[in-house]
Formats: C-alpha cells, structure tokens, sequence
C-alpha cells in the first residue's frame, strides 16, 4: 500500500511480530507478504497475505512489480495500490511457537506487530534490503505516470 501527502510517496511496511523482532528496526521490516498456496495465484496470494497481516482488505488498481529474491533464496512477488489507513489500527493474524526456546511452552505472537507509512528515503533504510528495489520501481511508475 502507498499512498501519496503532497509531493510525498509514502509506503506502508509491516514489523515482523515475535520475539526475535523485537529489539530489531532497520533492514527488518516488509511489505506485507507471504506463501502461496498450491495452485493460488500470486496476485490473490498477495490480497490474501496483506489482510491477514494487517486486517485490512486492499483494493485495486493494482500495479505489477517485477519479482525481487531476497538472501535466503525466497523469490517476492509483489503489487502496488493506492489506500490509506491508520496503521496503529492494524490487526495481524498469529504465529505459535515454544518460547524461551527449550521451555516446552507455547506461546502466541502476531505476525506483524505494527505498521507504519515511511517516505521513500526512510522506508529504503527500514526494509529489508532484498526488497528495496520493490521501492524503487514504485517511485520509477508513479514518477513516469
């Protein structure tokens, strides 16, 4: 989701939920995303990932980026659409897994802990580097539209 204040293309990215994500800023927030399913299609996968992650149902036009691959191998598909929100209302599905590791307890953690909007410059800082180039081409489209 982007959305544009004045002269200002912003971009909501999303703060990895757990444990392992708290104490952590730059280089570790996302676009909302996720795994597809068998047979889904990417683009509905992407729909379906954004609104798990933040409660929020996106709406089209949506624009077609080209495929990012991030260190570990992972390839994003990603598409772009105007909207706004008040990212303090997000609301993310849920992960469980044993923590503090070797406790035998299970505990609940959402997936996505917060969102926020960033300009352009600080959103590059904020996201993880593999998808920084999603970034990039949607300031080449919108600047070119």
């Amino acid at each position: 989701m982007y959305r544009i204040k004045g002269e200002a293309i912003e971009i909501l990215l999303a703060h990895p939920g757990g444990p392992y994500f708290v104490n952590k800023d730059e280089g570790d927030w996302s676009i909302p995303k996720g795994e597809p399913g068998p047979d889904e299609d990417l683009l509905l996968t992407a729909q379906r990932e954004f609104e798990e992650e933040t409660g929020l149902k996106p709406r089209g036009p949506f624009l077609p980026l080209q495929p990012v691959k991030q260190k570990g191998g992972k390839i994003v598909h990603a598409w772009a659409f105007a909207g706004d929100c008040d990212p303090g209302t997000i609301r993310s599905n849920t992960f469980t897994m044993e923590w503090p590791p070797r406790s035998g307890r299970q505990q609940t953690f959402p997936e996505v802990d917060r969102a926020e909007f960033f300009d352009l410059e600080t959103a590059r800082r904020k996201i993880k580097s593999a998808q920084a180039g999603l970034i990039d081409q949607l300031e080449t489209i919108l600047k070119t539209a």
